[in-house]
């Protein structure tokens, strides 16, 4: 499935007239995934066993070796992240011309540990910085042909499309230093909660009034500006970085411009994320209306010790019924996710970006295939990218 809808994606995409094409191969992806099963499951069976035998003899709890296991996880995770890139770049042609990216995964993740714990100790004013490094250190390894691909500018121009994002966030602790500290509202939550009690069970006047004029309430509407601004803000920033950074990326011969707009990405986002999860939800509730009956059924004939008349399932067509609707669901989601989020999503990023000067195309050469083909397996066992 997940090839298929990448040579559909990939042939949708035509610069200059000339569709990409995606030439991958269904039989790497299982592959790479049983590899990377197998060695998640050594991880998992022995280091984790060996870091909660140390947590239980030196901290006498759990709490220690859990906190370890997902540090241990977390250089797996960039890892995969980067193998994953290489394989689809090197999987993908334009014109007959390869993509392709250096190998130099290790080396991702040890730099994405280390920005990543900077940007945690600076309560995230360097995270500009993580994401121009990043980048850059995943562009200068990008090649198309024999032309290799080169990030400039500097990471600090990533500080305009966080401005959003900064004044959302200087939103948030002002508010919360307001109802917090310097007019608390503790006791006007509690009063609010008793005299909803009050008026469920017992009327009051008196706690009703109290509650009436006692001021601050109207101070939790500012939650819904706070969270939409906080929604804006992060997507703003996200793809403002790229759209600036793709303006900054060039090859010989060739230069890049994008026109992405933030404000198109967030609808998409919204829109398609809310029909996809109400078609989770939706699939959820029917699956409990068509499965509940049958365990209440099924309850009450343990109970009774009597067979129940319309309980005549066998226990094997339950659990296949069951199966079959969850994945089902899964599958749906998957559906809406992809025709509402994804294609919308690459079709207005391949369409808001252009070649400026491409005279440097004629000059590019083929060159050799690259044989890594353990496809994104770790990405896959990690549930990285899950959407293409």
């Amino acid at each position: 499935m997940k090839t298929r809808l990448r040579r559909y994606f990939w042939g949708s995409i035509r610069p200059g007239g000339h569709p990409m094409e995606y030439v991958g191969d269904p039989w790497e992806k299982l592959l790479g995934f049983f590899i990377a099963v197998v060695i998640l499951t050594f991880y998992i069976g022995v280091v984790n066993l060996l870091l909660m035998f140390i947590s239980f003899s030196v901290f006498d709890g759990n709490v220690a070796g859990y906190f370890l296991s997902f540090l241990g996880v977390i250089p797996l995770w960039f890892y995969a992240r980067y193998r994953a890139r290489r394989y689809v770049l090197g999987r993908t042609r334009w014109r007959g011309v390869r993509f392709g990216l250096e190998p130099g995964a290790w080396g991702y993740a040890w730099r994405a540990c280390a920005h990543w714990l900077v940007t945690v100790c600076t309560l995230g004013i360097l995270w500009p910085r993580m994401t121009f490094y990043l980048e850059k250190y995943r562009t200068d390894r990008t090649f198309f042909g024999s032309a290799k691909l080169l990030q400039g500018g500097r990471w600090t121009m990533l500080y305009r499309p966080a401005r959003l994002l900064i004044a959302v966030l200087v939103g948030w602790v002002a508010w919360i230093a307001w109802i917090g500290f310097l007019d608390p509202m503790g006791q006007v939550v509690a009063l609010f909660v008793d005299a909803m009690a009050q008026e469920f069970f017992s009327f009051d006047p008196g706690l009703a009034k109290e509650v009436e004029t006692t001021s601050g309430l109207w101070r939790l509407w500012l939650l819904i500006p706070l969270v939409l601004g906080l929604y804006l803000g992060v997507v703003h920033y996200i793809f403002g970085a790229r759209r600036m950074m793709a303006n900054h990326k060039s090859a010989p011969g060739v230069t890049f411009a994008s026109d992405l707009r933030t404000g198109r990405v967030a609808g998409i986002f919204a829109l398609g994320s809310f029909l996809a999860y109400l078609v989770l939800f939706l699939g959820i509730i029917l699956m409990g209306m068509l499965l509940l009956p049958l365990a209440g059924l099924e309850v009450i004939q343990q109970v009774t010790g009597q067979k129940a008349a319309s309980f005549d399932l066998p226990r094997s067509v339950t659990v296949a019924v069951s199966v079959v609707i969850y994945f089902t669901i899964f599958l749906l989601w998957s559906v809406v996710y992809n025709t509402f989020v994804t294609f919308p999503l690459m079709k207005h990023m391949a369409t808001t970006i252009t070649l400026p000067t491409h005279d440097g195309l004629a000059e590019i050469s083929q060159v050799k295939r690259d044989e890594f083909a353990e496809a994104e397996g770790f990405a896959e066992a990690l549930d990285l990218g899950a959407a293409i």
